[in-house]
């Protein structure tokens, strides 16, 4: 999925123009994990081993962009309108990317079949 890609990517590239300091350099190292993440678990979920295993890597997918929210709503940008619009908005993607993968979870679980 390109979406998951693209979040990974603007999560990075909003990283590289924070401020290192002590509070947000943890902050920083958990978001570029768990941005990334999302990613690289959606691509092992589309090569996945049978049902258990694409159900198991939707819900990881799922867990990281929930994580991918803490950390967004932690990172300091102060006062920087630019970087604060960017936040908002890869923390609206992080919440889409998670009720998406919700659905697929329920989809694959056999909920919701018409």
């Amino acid at each position: 999925m390109e979406r998951t890609e693209s979040f990974s990517l603007n999560i990075r590239d909003f990283c590289l123009k924070q401020k290192l300091d002590i509070i947000n350099r943890e902050y920083i190292v958990q978001l570029i994990r768990s941005g990334g993440s999302v990613a690289a678990n959606y691509i092992e979920a589309n090569e996945n081993l049978g049902e258990k295993d694409l159900k198991f890597r939707i819900k990881v997918c799922r867990k990281e962009s929930k994580e991918s929210q803490l950390w967004l709503k932690h990172i300091l940008t102060y006062g920087n309108n630019e970087y604060e619009s960017i936040r908002v908005s890869l923390l609206q993607e992080s919440f889409e990317l998670e009720k998406i993968f919700w659905r697929d979870i329920k989809k694959v679980s056999g909920e919701n079949r018409e």
